[in-house]
């Protein structure tokens, strides 16, 4: 253009200050959708901007503006637009995307689009939503309509996160663990299972917590499993466990001792109170339950031996299973009369791992069943990641219980 030669409109508006275009635009709105309707003010400056941006991100990559003569012998150039659909506050906004001849240009902007959609539908998953309800969820955010499918290869780009966690190395020595199974349904060879999920939390040496993971079972809960858990653990590194707080299952204090055999088993107390409770009616539970009480919040063993003895002197007779129950694992019962209070707190129940599993369920309520054991993988792994994030201080009064382990497993402790 030469001086003489007056501007033309057109070039005018391509320098037209973004205040004074929005001015322009707002003047000749006549109401509330002219502002915020489909076709709206809102959609449509949006959508300009960021095609603005789209065609200064190809102009960096290539090299050159728009039309310039010696963009032509670059070995690239423009080739054109595409439209797509985004959706924002003020609407639906339709957007031309630039395109470059040989395919090469990845808009950061877009990319950074599509890794929020994907932090979004990993993130709805994690909290045990469905399919349908993301499907749902994408829509009304983003107007985009994302297939089941591809919700599902989403959340597949966790799985080798997923694996790497389950097979990680492990500390070398754990000051507790908790050892208990979760129940989910799965489906297999055309049905709905109930199936185990066995689960671990440990106590480190520094007495911070951790899922040590997430083993999905073969049906309902077994010994002969958790000790394939327990080797697994092995295998990953841990050399020695201190103590290890189980439920009442049969063979679980064998399938322990067959890989770490110095460990101290205490069998959860909760769980043992509850069994024996089985046997007696309401009418004498009050009292029974009164007696009892007198033998597990005992000061010492010897004292909760001699209660145990008078247990058994008054309702022996008439409630015989439950006080037998006592008697026949009582070994395991009594493990937490070893130790101080700190850590008898600690031990005498499987809350600890049981709190944990209530957060999970939190999150699978949702699901009536899971179509693979991956797909359980991915959502455990993905609720635990949220669920472990407020596990950052260690355990209440830990220096007093790691100094009290200290001496207790003295022989074994890391050097």
């Amino acid at each position: 253009m030469t001086q003489k030669e007056k501007p033309s409109k057109k070039e005018i508006e391509k320098h037209l200050p973004k205040a004074e275009e929005l001015a322009r635009e707002l003047a000749q709105a006549k109401s509330m959708d002219d502002f915020y309707g489909k076709d709206g003010i809102f959609a449509r400056v949006f959508a300009k901007t960021i095609e603005q941006m789209l065609e200064a991100e190809l102009t960096d990559e290539l090299g050159y503006e728009p039309y310039e003569a010696e963009g032509r012998n670059s070995g690239n150039s423009r080739n054109g637009h595409y439209t797509r659909k985004m959706r924002t506050s003020g609407g639906d906004a339709e957007i031309k995307v630039p395109r470059d001849r040989n395919g090469e240009f990845q808009s950061e902007l877009l990319k950074k689009n599509s890794n929020e959609i994907e932090e979004k539908v990993i993130a709805m998953y994690a909290k045990g939503n469905s399919t349908r309800d993301i499907q749902d969820m994408l829509h009304e955010l983003y107007g985009i309509n994302v297939s089941p499918d591809t919700i599902s290869k989403i959340t597949d780009k966790i799985w080798p996160l997923v694996e790497e966690w389950q097979n990680r190395p492990l500390a070398a020595v754990y000051a507790i663990l908790f050892l208990d199974a979760l129940h989910i349904k799965l489906k297999r060879n055309g049905k709905v299972e109930n199936v185990a999920v066995y689960n671990v939390l440990g106590v480190n040496l520094e007495g911070k917590r951790e899922i040590l993971g997430h083993w999905i079972g073969d049906g309902g809960e077994g010994a002969n499993f958790w000790l394939s858990v327990i080797t697994d653990l092995q295998n990953r590194g841990v050399q020695d466990v201190f103590i290890a707080a189980v439920d009442g299952l049969t063979g679980f204090s064998d399938a322990i001792h067959s890989v770490f055999p110095q460990t101290r088993v205490q069998r959860c107390v909760i769980h043992q109170i509850r069994y024996s409770l089985k046997y007696v009616p309401w009418k004498d539970r009050k009292a029974f339950v009164a007696d009892l009480k007198t033998v597990y919040q005992a000061a010492t063993r010897e004292e909760a031996e001699a209660n145990l003895l008078k247990l058994e002197e008054t309702w022996g007779d008439k409630y015989a299973a439950a006080v037998r129950s006592w008697q026949n694992n009582w070994e395991e019962l009594a493990t937490f009369f070893e130790f101080p209070q700190e850590i008898r707190r600690l031990i005498y129940t499987t809350n600890t791992v049981e709190g944990y599993h209530r957060q999970l369920r939190k999150v699978i309520k949702n699901k009536s069943s899971f179509p693979t054991p991956q797909a359980a993988r991915k959502l455990l792994y993905l609720a635990t990641m949220n669920i472990s994030k407020k596990w950052t201080a260690p355990i209440r009064n830990w220096p007093m219980i790691l100094n009290q382990l200290a001496i207790r497993f003295e022989d074994r402790w890391p050097q």
